[in-house]
């Protein structure tokens, strides 16, 4: 029974995207308010969660000296939060169908320099991001636009939707590592001289990572980017996608130096260090972070 319910789920799934994704791009830019609308009335708890997150973030990201949005209303940002995801999920709609040519032609690149002194190092280069503007874009974008590249994923609890994405994905020469044992395949990747992508800004569970400050509370964070660069010695750049005016820039920073101290305190500092890189985007671009998540789920704070 299970196993006729995923085959339906893909089913319904392909069949969605494909309508999105043949629907003239006119048509969905002036779909995009009422479908964030709509959206944010089809899940009320993560409207709750994206409320919430925002309210507690607000007094922290005002005093950042990023921050540039002239809103200081939580109600409006949110709603723009979820424009910004609707907007991001009819442009993944178009990639995983073929159409995505023009979306990754038109990105910008910005720091290219960084990238080429990382690639220059011969170990592979760790790309550090979060789930911020359209991260699927910039994962499918990568090998494209810098050569053999591979990005850590969830493999999806369907498996034939995860069959499904997989070859999408893998129409861009996009190569997927399965977080499940993720360490070994990102390790052999990245002595093989690629690009591998981490998103690592959402919860992680008590063993696998540390407590830092997130937006000024306290937040469980992935230790894993610090351990993979440190055993690979392979540079770190923290790189980020967002939206601006009608096109996408994917900006690269510089290298991230590392301390050299392997005690863990020297690893929750770089943790911390690291988080800070999406503090800063999330204070330049609010809207253009994944406010849906419970980022500081498990931390002792509510969420």
């Amino acid at each position: 029974m299970q196993r006729l319910f995923w085959m339906l789920q893909a089913a319904v799934f392909y069949c969605l995207t494909l309508l999105v994704a043949v629907t003239p791009g006119a048509i969905l830019d002036r779909c995009v308010i009422p479908l964030g609308f709509v959206l944010s009335r089809l899940i009320p708890g993560r409207r709750t969660v994206v409320a919430d997150n925002l309210k507690n973030a607000l007094p922290f990201l005002e005093q950042h000296p990023l921050w540039t949005s002239c809103n200081h209303d939580a109600r409006l940002l949110a709603r723009a939060s979820f424009e910004n995801l609707v907007q991001s999920l009819t442009e993944i709609c178009k990639l995983y169908h073929g159409r995505g040519d023009v979306l990754i032609d038109g990105i910008e690149v910005r720091g290219h320099e960084h990238y080429e002194a990382a690639r220059a190092k011969g170990k592979g280069v760790i790309c550090f991001s979060g789930h911020c503007g359209n991260w699927e874009l910039m994962a499918l974008a990568f090998s494209r636009l810098f050569g053999n590249g591979a990005v850590v994923a969830r493999r999806q609890n369907n498996p034939f939707l995860n069959r499904m994405v997989e070859r999408m994905r893998m129409s861009y020469r996009s190569r997927i590592i399965y977080k499940k044992g993720a360490v070994r395949g990102i390790l052999n990747a990245l002595r093989s001289g690629e690009l591998v992508g981490i998103l690592a800004d959402q919860a992680a569970n008590p063993e696998d990572g540390v407590l830092i400050e997130v937006m000024g509370r306290t937040a469980w964070a992935s230790k894993s980017p610090v351990l993979i660069a440190r055993k690979s010695r392979a540079p770190l750049l923290p790189v980020f996608i967002h939206r601006e005016g009608g096109r996408h820039v994917i900006t690269f920073h510089p290298e991230h130096v590392f301390s050299g101290d392997e005690s863990d305190a020297g690893t929750q500092r770089e943790t911390q260090a690291l988080s800070r890189y999406v503090e800063n985007f999330v204070a330049a671009h609010p809207a253009q972070w994944y406010w849906v998540h419970r980022r500081w789920k498990r931390a002792g704070v509510p969420a």
